[in-house]
């Protein structure tokens, strides 16, 4: 599959999980990282990336994002450790 997308899950400084979705991982990490992506994120930096996944498109991606949005901390952290293992 030809990733068009990623969906993405960032642990903030203050321990909290933030999710998005972009067209291009490594520059929106980079914009997160430098304050500049969200508000969210901005007052809680440093943040790393916890988990990602491709995704067919933008649209998948934006479903697949609302979708985990929903979720409870309990397991949006399951998603997280399942990746790693995965990785």
């Amino acid at each position: 599959m030809s990733a068009g997308a990623f969906v993405y899950l960032l642990r903030c400084g203050d321990g909290s999980l933030y999710c998005g979705w972009t067209t291009d991982l490594e520059r929106r990490l980079d914009q997160h990282r430098a304050g500049v992506a969200s508000r969210y994120t901005r007052s809680r930096r440093p943040v790393e990336l916890a988990w990602s996944a491709a995704m067919a498109s933008r649209g998948a991606a934006m479903g697949e994002e609302a979708r985990i949005k929903k979720l409870a901390r309990a397991e949006k952290l399951r998603l997280v450790k399942a990746g790693r293992a995965g990785a």
